[in-house]
């Protein structure tokens, strides 16, 4: 017996630095997209796609053409006041007209700050409920030891969005820094000018430049607001993507939830009887208890024995019972059939050899009757 040598094979030794390469890294990768459940869930936490840049450009929009709309109304308040208080200085101050003085001021402030106030609240309501809808939730305002944990509040001070809120805030103000610049270059050439105006046109023309800023500066911030909307949406759908094992966790706990098990027997018992009753109208004969069962019959040449297409107890043989009086199909009462077919025949299946007399039977009894109306 010849014995077989074994060389060994000649391999480099292996590098200390080697890559290993281990795809279960990526096992954890958030890539698809959230699930419906995964959105909802999120939603009651409070975190939805809301810009802040948006609710805040509108309030101050509507502010100012509240102010523009009503100015003159609050200047003439203002200025009949003044007119008051300087033309009672005269008086001796006590309590009584301490108090007028402070509840004259009060309703001053009613009449001009609180429309404008009313206002900027509506704008600001329907702003939010138009980003997100009506989302209320009390979570995040729960009491949790992790925000009280300085790794944490550290780890979101220097997070991504927190980096990417400090960029997006120095570039809204160099932006809008720019447009004030721009347009109060040429305005504050013409402010000696003022001086030789009386004040009630020095004011106007002061107010006029005023307001065009703020609108200027709307516009601009509006602008700005829309592509952070556009942004925030976009990383909220990025912070609620998941991972391929999350969506299959995901759906494990849904269907094993009894609640969705009950529903989804619930969906499939009313497709059943749905399917079942528009197979009525096409039987031969209804064979009832008469109140308690209902069979419905169907066979045509060819067929080996008849089958049974539907079949009820109580509300359900009513229902079968009203479905084929109004498709025209025929209606025999026969007990003792009906029990034993309801029984021992499945839906979709033939009759057995020991009821093919009974069936017979009646099958005959209603092609006389039909060939009776035909006649």
């Amino acid at each position: 017996m010849k014995c077989m040598a074994i060389f060994p094979l000649p391999c480099e030794p292996c590098s200390e630095h080697s890559f290993t390469f281990d795809l279960q890294l990526f096992a954890g990768e958030k890539t698809e997209e959230p699930t419906a459940k995964r959105k909802a869930d999120a939603r009651k936490k409070g975190q939805v796609g809301r810009s802040q840049e948006i609710s805040a450009a509108f309030v101050l929009l509507a502010g100012f053409l509240a102010m523009k709309v009503l100015g003159s109304s609050i200047y003439e308040e203002i200025v009949n006041y003044t007119v008051y208080i300087f033309g009672h200085l005269n008086q001796d101050m006590n309590t009584e007209s301490v108090t007028q003085i402070f509840l004259g001021v009060m309703e001053v402030l009613a009449r001009t700050a609180l429309p404008i106030m009313i206002i900027i609240m509506i704008v600001g309501v329907a702003i939010n409920i138009a980003q997100v809808g009506i989302a209320f939730t009390t979570e995040p305002l729960e009491f949790k030891l992790d925000n009280l944990n300085p790794i944490t509040g550290f780890g979101r001070i220097f997070s991504k969005r927190s980096l990417v809120e400090l960029v997006k805030s120095v570039l809204k103000i160099i932006i809008i820094g720019f447009f004030i610049y721009h347009y109060l270059a040429d305005e504050v050439l013409q402010m000696p000018k003022l001086i030789y105006l009386d004040l009630h046109a020095s004011m106007e023309r002061i107010s006029k430049i005023i307001m065009d800023l703020a609108f200027e500066i709307c516009g601009v911030f509006l602008i700005l607001a829309v592509l952070d909307f556009g942004y925030q949406k976009w990383q909220t759908l990025q912070d609620l993507k998941m991972s391929k094992e999350d969506v299959k966790e995901e759906m494990k706990q849904s269907e094993g939830d009894p609640q969705i098990k009950g529903k989804i027997r619930q969906k499939q018992r009313q497709m059943a009887m749905q399917r079942m009753m528009q197979e009525v109208p096409k039987a031969d004969v209804i064979v009832t208890n008469p109140t308690h069962f209902a069979v419905a019959l169907q066979y045509s040449a060819g067929m080996r024995a008849p089958i049974v297409v539907a079949k009820g107890q109580d509300l359900v043989a009513q229902k079968i019972k009203a479905v084929a009086r109004e498709a025209g199909v025929v209606i025999v009462e026969n007990r003792p059939l009906a029990r034993a077919l309801y029984a021992s025949v499945q839906i979709g299946d033939i009759v057995p050899q020991t009821l093919y007399k009974s069936v017979a039977e009646v099958l005959a009894y209603v092609y006389r009757l039909k060939k009776k109306r035909l006649a």
